[in-house]
């Protein structure tokens, strides 16, 4: 896979930043978009620089950013074989009652309006390689929490990914939902001490894009262990 091209939003950290280095480590090629150019810039110099690595500016709730960021990935490398698109954020507290509006909108903005973005701009290039298209879900997308639009954003991005993979059936595009429970990330801010780790996550998304073309992973939803009793 040493020519393969993988684009990942939400590079600059956590299970993004993890799953580049994952990716490079078994040949893989990476573009790493995030709204912070500057981490994803050292993140990129520091997985081999630009012959295997290029970090680009993205804000995911723009469109134009979007596709500057696909032109930089073809510019750069000439073809997107898989992309990533697991840029996303949490709520606020206080429940459909209480919470912080203003953090609603821009939640929602993100992982919903972002998440179809990155499809929209990334499509086309990977008809041409009948590459592999995975989104960030949650286990939260897969339950009922009590006052959580944060969960109704990931029962979005289910809805998106099974939605898209109707769209491109017959295209050769595959389509993975990637599913973490509680994950040892930023996006805590203090996560227990059984929580899952940006490594495990990264695991799982190398694997689904590892499977020979004819197999298709629709879903990998990982859970942590639950602490002994």
């Amino acid at each position: 896979m040493n020519d393969a091209v993988i684009l990942i939003t939400g590079a600059s950290s956590g299970i993004g930043a993890e799953t580049a280095r994952q990716a490079t480590k078994a040949g893989y090629r990476v573009v790493l978009a995030a709204r912070s150019v500057d981490r994803v810039t050292r993140l990129a110099e520091a997985l081999d620089g630009p012959d295997r690595a290029l970090g680009v500016h993205c804000d995911v709730n723009d469109a134009a950013s979007q596709q500057a960021m696909v032109t930089s990935a073809l510019e750069h490398f000439g073809r997107i074989d898989a992309v990533f698109a697991n840029a996303g954020m949490g709520g606020s507290p206080g429940g459909f009652s209480g919470a912080d509006t203003a953090i609603w909108r821009e939640m929602i903005l993100t992982n919903i309006y972002g998440v179809g973005l990155t499809l929209r701009h990334t499509i086309e290039a990977l008809k041409r390689t009948r590459g592999h298209l995975l989104l960030t879900g949650s286990a939260a997308g897969r339950a009922t929490i009590a006052g959580s639009m944060y969960s109704a954003t990931k029962w979005a991005v289910s809805a998106i990914g099974y939605g898209v993979r109707e769209e491109l059936r017959g295209t050769g595009i595959r389509v993975t939902l990637i599913e973490p429970g509680m994950v040892d990330t930023p996006f805590f801010d203090e996560p227990p001490a059984y929580a899952l780790k940006p490594e495990d996550i990264a695991r799982a998304v190398l694997y689904a894009i590892s499977q020979p073309p004819h197999v298709d992973v629709n879903e990998i939803l990982v859970r942590p262990t639950p602490p002994l009793e």
